[in-house]
C-alpha cells in the first residue's frame, strides 16, 4: 500500500511539473519564422505578449544582413533625437538584440545571448575575431 502512494505522489509531482513546464513556455513569445524577413520589435500593449513585430527589410539572405538593417535603423532613431541606443528585432525564429557593445542574438527575449558582432573604435560591427587589439585590450584596426 505504502508503495503505490508513493508511485502516485510521484506521478502527480510530475504531471503537476509538466503543467508548470508547458504553462511558462505558452506565455513565451516567438520570433516570427517567416523565410528572409527581418522585423523591429516594438512595444505595444494591443497585441499578444506586448510586442508588436514591424518588417524592416524582406528577401534577407542572413541574419548578419538583417542585424545591418536594424543597425541602420537605430541610427537613424538616433539622428532623428532618439535617445534609446537598445533596439530589438528578430529573423527567422531569432531575436536580434543590438546596443553600444554589438550585436547578440537568442531564441528567445530572456534566454542566453549570443555575441555575433561587436564594435570596431568607430563603431562599426565586426565579427568579434577579426578585431586586431593592442596589449590593453583597445582595439586598432580590422584585420584584412
Amino acid at each position: 500500500m505504502r508503495a503505490v502512494f508513493k508511485t502516485a505522489l510521484m506521478v502527480g509531482a510530475l504531471g503537476a511539473a509538466g503543467l508548470g513546464l508547458s504553462a511558462c513556455s505558452s506565455t513565451e513569445v516567438e520570433a516570427p519564422m517567416d523565410e528572409g524577413v527581418c522585423y523591429h520589435v516594438g512595444n505595444d500593449d494591443t497585441q499578444k505578449g506586448g510586442l508588436r513585430f514591424n518588417v524592416v527589410a524582406r528577401d534577407q539572405p542572413q541574419i548578419e544582413f538583417c542585424a545591418a538593417r536594424l543597425e541602420e535603423l537605430r541610427i537613424k532613431f538616433l539622428r532623428m533625437g532618439g535617445s534609446n541606443n537598445d533596439l530589438v528585432g528578430s529573423y527567422q525564429g531569432r531575436f536580434i538584440f543590438i546596443d553600444r557593445q554589438g550585436v547578440k542574438m537568442s531564441t528567445s527575449l530572456t534566454g542566453p545571448r549570443f555575441f555575433a558582432l561587436t564594435r570596431t573604435g568607430d563603431g562599426r560591427l565586426a565579427i568579434p575575431g577579426a578585431i586586431q587589439r593592442e596589449i590593453d585590450g583597445r582595439p586598432i584596426a580590422i584585420a584584412p
